[in-house]
């Protein structure tokens, strides 16, 4: 039976790390602070579906992953993430974690959160009876504690799959003393039609709609993550971005002190434009003409079908002829009535 409370313990790996802490990577974004939050005072967590979200200043971030571990990607976005003394928060899937134990036992020996993801991943939590709903995110936990081979090394942060949720889902979560998170910002990096640059534009883009802040939820089994995220981490340090890592909290390590308001979230007040200037100019340029050799692409680096193409120029067509027979005929109209005009 799932535990009401689930003890868990502050890696000591888990201390801030900013860029001049870096070993070998001065320009690392490091990791500016860590956050420890009670599950207990804040159920839930992400603006995207709640009122309220983590406790953010200007400029930060908590990136979290989905769905690891799988090899080999989910290797190399912990490459990257240790080449810039980045620490994450992850949201393991339990037969994932069953099959590959030991990526799970490297995500936490180098100090990253460890939350669950259920135990199979089904996209049909929202319509969910509650039998197997227990057993989904008890699977997952159990799996998950297995690979570790400690419980106390999990945290108590549940992330829905998919994100659908229901009023009854968030109510068992809570009442097992699971902290839902959901998220502020999607790179929507599950896309099969995005590419690199699409990933890094949506994550900005929409990080700056949301004020310069919040939760950036991604998904490091994806071969277009782990090529992203470099770039990302770089364009994020650029910006004047800095990394906040959460850890829950313990009897040892209570919750950062926080005031009520400051986990509300309040929508900025003016919409940014979006910034699609990269420091990497010539990389962003190389994944753009890749996907124009493709097919085209769109603003968001989504591939344009050649359908959609006709579609487009057929929609235009029509409004252009009026205007370019409105723009032949008035001159003719002019000399017209010039030609008709009486002399006397």
């Amino acid at each position: 039976m799932l535990r009401a409370a689930v003890i868990c313990v502050v890696l000591a790996a888990a201390a801030p790390a900013d860029a001049a802490d870096c070993p070998g990577n001065p320009d690392a974004i490091g990791t500016s602070r860590t956050i420890t939050v009670d599950p207990a005072e804040h159920a839930r967590v992400g603006s995207f579906q709640y009122p309220e979200t983590v406790p953010l200043a200007d400029k930060e971030v908590v990136l979290t992953f989905d769905d690891a571990p799988r090899p080999v990607y989910t290797e190399k976005v912990l490459d990257i993430l240790a080449a810039n003394c980045v620490k994450a928060t992850y949201f393991l899937i339990g037969s994932h974690a069953k099959e590959f134990p030991k990526v799970v036992q490297r995500i936490q020996a180098e100090g990253h959160t460890i939350g669950t993801h259920s135990q199979t991943h089904p996209l049909t939590f929202d319509r969910m009876g509650a039998d197997r709903l227990q057993k989904e995110v008890e699977g997952g936990i159990a799996a998950v504690a297995t690979a570790l081979g400690d419980e106390t090394q999990l945290a108590p942060f549940f992330r829905i799959p998919g994100l659908l949720r229901s009023d009854a889902v968030d109510a068992y979560l809570q009442s097992v003393g699971l902290m839902v998170w959901s998220t502020d910002v999607m790179a929507q990096d599950w896309k099969r039609r995005i590419n690199e640059a699409g990933i890094i534009r949506r994550a900005l883009d929409r990080l700056a709609a949301k004020g310069n802040r919040g939760i950036l939820l991604l998904h490091d089994i994806h071969p277009k993550t782990a090529a992203a995220l470099p770039i990302l981490l770089a364009e994020l340090k650029t910006r004047g971005y800095r990394i906040v890592h959460v850890v829950p909290a313990t009897p040892e390590q209570p919750a950062t002190p926080t005031e009520p308001q400051e986990w509300v979230y309040r929508a900025p007040e003016k919409q940014p434009l979006p910034v699609l200037l990269m420091t990497d100019v010539a990389q962003l340029d190389k994944n753009l003409a890749e996907q124009r050799q493709m097919s085209g692409i769109d603003f968001c680096g989504e591939k344009i079908s050649a359908r959609s193409r006709r579609l487009f120029v057929d929609h235009k067509r029509p409004a252009w002829h009026r205007r370019h027979h409105a723009a032949k005929a008035t001159p003719m109209r002019r000399e017209a009535a010039v030609t008709t005009m009486r002399t006397d």
